[in-house]
């Protein structure tokens, strides 16, 4: 599977330092996973201050919403680099590895780096943890240790701004100790409900929790001002209210920035977008999908409210195409591998898995497409699998090694419920799902003639995706 690997990056770590990082990493899976929080920023903000509050020494865009925050995130970090500014940003979950959760300069930190960042913050992390135990609470969870060595690493770079991906909620996430004076939401949809609430303005409310009161620092008055994508009308309706009550300007999607035009082009998409300062023309976007268009239309918005761009001033429009035309997005419809064409996608919920089925149908013409399907448990599993039944002709179901996973009986049954008997095929393992999978793709071909038109898509999970890339020789990015 190692077909089609990834152009040289940075040299390999050494030996040593992956082993460090193992041994790091099963260090903090001791501690509660990023699927459990307890509606409290105590512990977090209780580290910062030991440490100094180093999440305070730069500006910061945050990003909330249910899909798109790591797209998003992503091409904001392109767009502040190319008007040069140093970027640290943070995202979750990581797909390969675990340095990929701290980006500075566009790329993820070294193995040593993450583990040196870690041992220097463990005695004050022990700290924390009496102190929270003592009191009858939890000790740190590994999303709260992870947050609070981004924003270290940040502050030793130093980085000029932050670009920071909530990880779940808002409100009550640990990255929610930033004071971001951009607050983005992305389209928020029903997930994590045992966690954010039955129905979408309960969630909305946890979501618009990064929508804060800008800091008075006495000096540099400022405003916060919150980006904001198409919502369905009570989520909007939640977010609104929010930036009143903070005081913060607002900008959504459709009324005062959007994607004008958009069409495929090869290997992605050409846009016109229509942001704060005036419209933008000729940008090519290497990404597939109407989603992600609009997700460009919101980064492009969020990184002119950081600038304070507006009627009368606008972003280096060649830097503009420049970012956007320099957008890497690992398992978010990538290509790695042709004849047949494999895609990996993170799709994980039934609105994600809509996006990617309309990418699919609107941007490609393959006369047999085949699905390798790994899902984690406490998702919307039958959700999910009504959005791709119309684009697969069949589908693999399998196990991506995570305990979360799905058992691939049970994930058979969901499947077979909706694709019927003959379009499910089960295989135990993602390589075994591989393998299948492009043989059946392969069929479309005639004998002795090269595979076209087929296509095999792997999604379901992050980390269905990020086991994928593995497997096919991909770096971490």
């Amino acid at each position: 599977m190692s077909e089609d690997r990834s152009a040289a990056g940075p040299a390999m770590p050494s030996p040593v330092d992956l082993a460090e990082l193992t041994l790091v990493e099963a260090e903090l899976d001791k501690r509660w996973p990023e699927t459990k929080i307890e509606p409290s920023l105590t512990r977090i903000a209780a580290l910062m201050d030991l440490l100094g509050s180093p999440q305070r020494s730069y500006p910061s865009i945050q990003i909330a919403g249910t899909n798109g925050k790591t797209s998003v995130s992503r091409m904001i970090d392109a767009l502040l680099t190319r008007l040069h500014r140093r970027t640290g940003r943070t995202t979750s979950p990581h797909l390969q590895l675990a340095t990929e959760r701290i980006s500075i300069d566009g790329a993820p930190v070294s193995p040593r780096t993450y583990v040196d960042t870690y041992r220097e913050l463990e005695p004050y992390v022990a700290m924390i943890d009496a102190q929270s135990q003592a009191a009858g609470g939890p000790a740190m969870s590994k999303f709260e240790v992870t947050t609070a060595m981004a924003f270290a690493a940040f502050a030793e770079a130093p980085v000029d701004v932050a670009v920071v991906e909530v990880g779940l909620g808002g409100t009550w996430d640990a990255t929610n100790v930033v004071d971001a004076q951009v607050a983005v939401v992305t389209p928020i949809g029903l997930d994590h409900t045992e966690y954010l609430g039955p129905d979408l303005a309960t969630i909305a409310g946890e979501k618009a929790g990064i929508i804060k009161k800008a800091p008075d620092d006495g000096l540099v008055p400022r405003d916060t001002v919150a980006i904001l994508a198409q919502q369905e009308p009570e989520v909007m309706e939640v977010l609104l209210r929010r930036a009143v009550e903070a005081d913060a300007a607002v900008a959504r999607e459709g009324a005062e920035f959007q994607v004008l035009a958009r069409r495929i082009a090869v290997g992605g998409q050409q846009l016109e977008l229509q942001g704060l300062g005036g419209v933008y023309t000729d940008i090519f976007l290497p990404l597939h999908g109407e989603h992600q268009a609009r997700n460009a239309a919101l980064a492009l918005a969020a990184v002119e409210a950081f600038f304070g761009a507006g009627a009368d001033r606008q972003l280096d429009a060649d830097a503009v195409r420049a970012a956007f035309a320099s957008v890497l997005n690992p398992g978010r419809l990538e290509r790695v591998r042709s004849a047949p064409t494999v895609f990996l996608d993170a799709a994980h919920n039934p609105h994600g898995a809509k996006a990617l089925a309309a990418a699919l149908a609107d941007e490609f013409d393959f006369r047999k497409l085949v699905g390798v399907v790994s899902v984690m448990a406490d998702k919307d599993v039958p959700g999910l699998l009504d959005a791709l039944e119309p684009v697969f002709d069949e589908i693999v179901v399998t196990h991506n090694g995570s305990p979360r996973a799905m058992d691939v009986d049970e994930l058979s049954d969901l499947a077979v419920a909706r694709f019927g008997d003959e379009r499910v095929v089960v295989a135990p393992t993602l390589p075994d799902a591989l393998e299948t999978a492009v043989a059946i793709a392969e069929e479309v071909a005639e004998p002795g003639e090269a595979v076209s038109g087929a296509g095999v898509v792997v999604t379901g999970s992050v980390v269905t995706a990020g086991a994928a890339r593995t497997l096919f020789g991909k770096d971490p990015a």
